[in-house]
C-alpha cells in the first residue's frame, strides 16, 4: 500500500467538535470520519480519482473463515451427501 499523506488541517472549533462527535457516533476516528466525509464529497462531484484505493479496515479482525487450512469444510464428510434433504 501507498504511503499515507500527512495533512495539518486548521478547522473552526465548533465545525472540529461536530466532526469529532459525527464521528464517534459511527465509531470512527476523527481523522477516519474526515477522509470518509472528503471522498463522498469527491464521489458526489464525479472528482474521485479510479485509482483511490479503498479506506483502511481498522479495529477487529474478521473471523476466520470456516474452511481449514486444506480449503475442505472441516464439518464436512467424505463420502456424505451435503445435498438437500428432504421432510
Amino acid at each position: 500500500m501507498a504511503e499515507r499523506k500527512k495533512v495539518l488541517l486548521r478547522l473552526d472549533p465548533a465545525v472540529h467538535d461536530a466532526v469529532a462527535r459525527w464521528a464517534g457516533d459511527e465509531l470512527r476516528s476523527t481523522n477516519a470520519q474526515i477522509e470518509f466525509l472528503l471522498r463522498r464529497a469527491l464521489s458526489e462531484a464525479g472528482r474521485l480519482p479510479t485509482n483511490t484505493g479503498r479506506l483502511p479496515r481498522r479495529g477487529r479482525p474478521p473471523k476466520e473463515d470456516p474452511l481449514d487450512k486444506t480449503g475442505e469444510d472441516p464439518g464436512s464428510e467424505e463420502g456424505v451427501d451435503q445435498g438437500t434433504v428432504e421432510m
